[in-house]
């Protein structure tokens, strides 16, 4: 029976370093009506084994690993609240946050409602520290927001309706990225979003990287298979404005300009030009499709002569030049 109890989802591999610090945050929560749910995808440390430990305070199942949106859909079958959290075995919450974005829920009548939130980052010599707030604001446009890749916000900040969720589910066979694609589908099932200001959700960083973007090659794949589902559905039901196409167009453009030089800073660089050329033709093939979005694109650029470039030449002749100017400049370095 769906009532005001909120349910807490939270897919967990190996995460024994984090996962009863994740539950403990639940635990403390002032929320008086909470259902925790961990369903351990497999783990091969003691992650399971500290769960347990936990007893009758959560729900737990163990799958055969499968990846996050597995056990986050499963999760979901198992919930029984009206109001769902989802949060990643390695975050955090603090205490207050679940009973104020429920009452924001009850009051407002919106599908889901997000706030503020931060880092804490965990380097390799042990040191903890959390970074500056991160304040996403209210937002005109979700959808937008999404498409652009802004990066506004991630899963831990946000608290859902039970009804919104129960219209969409996660894709399994995404490896990164999942946040930026369950909330395009969200947003497509015509949720309404609201802003509430406050940092209430902790997002750990491991070495200034997370489990979603250890890969870089696997992050912009995903991404890119994001944005292209994103734009079939969008024309499939002819809202792909060209507001939208500029937003796609500038998220393909930033993305691809990480990718391509995620190991400009590699000592190795002078002998793996063979690799970076074939990088540099992956981003060739992303210029085209920007150009093919929107052609007339102008994104800022810090460099006083690569905006002159761009004006001039477009922006296609521009990213060539920064990229040879970059990769002549690393390997100078780099003797």
């Amino acid at each position: 029976m769906i009532n005001d109890k909120c349910s807490v989802i939270i897919p967990c591999f190996n995460a024994e370093k984090w996962i009863a610090e994740a539950i403990d945050s639940l635990l403390a929560q002032t929320y008086p009506n909470l259902e925790i749910i961990v369903i351990d995808d497999g783990s091969s440390d003691r992650s399971l084994e500290i769960v347990k430990s936990y007893g009758d305070r959560l729900i737990y199942r163990r799958i055969l690993n499968q990846g996050a949106n597995t056990a986050r859909n499963l999760g979901f079958t198992l919930a029984t609240g009206r109001y769902i959290q989802y949060l990643d075995a390695d975050d955090y919450l603090l205490p207050d946050k679940i009973a104020k974005q429920v009452a924001c829920l009850q009051n407002t009548g919106a599908d889901f409602v997000y706030g503020d939130w931060r880092y804490q980052h965990h380097s390799n010599n042990g040191d903890v520290y959390l970074d500056e707030i991160r304040v996403c604001g209210d937002k005109d446009d979700f959808l937008y927001s999404l498409l652009a890749n802004d990066r506004w916000s991630n899963l831990a900040p946000i608290l859902f309706s039970r009804s919104i969720v129960s219209k969409v589910s996660w894709d399994e066979s995404l490896s990164a990225a999942q946040d930026r694609d369950f909330l395009f589908s969200v947003m497509v099932a015509g949720a309404k979003g609201i802003y509430q200001s406050g940092c209430d959700s902790i997002y750990r960083m491991h070495s200034g990287t997370s489990i979603s973007t250890a890969s870089k090659l696997r992050w912009f794949k995903s991404h890119c298979l994001i944005m292209e589902k994103a734009e079939q559905i969008l024309q499939s039901q002819g809202l792909f404005s060209a507001k939208y196409q500029q937003a796609l167009a500038k998220a393909y453009w930033e993305m691809g300009k990480e990718y391509l030089y995620s190991s400009c800073g590699d000592n190795q660089q002078h002998q793996k030009s063979d690799r970076q050329e074939i990088q540099y033709q992956t981003y060739a093939r992303i210029l085209n499709k920007v150009n093919q979005l929107s052609p007339n694109i102008f994104i800022q650029h810090k460099s006083k002569l690569y905006t002159a470039c761009h004006h001039l030449l477009g922006y296609q002749l521009a990213e060539r030049l920064s990229y040879i100017f970059n990769y002549y400049k690393t390997i100078i370095i780099n003797y």
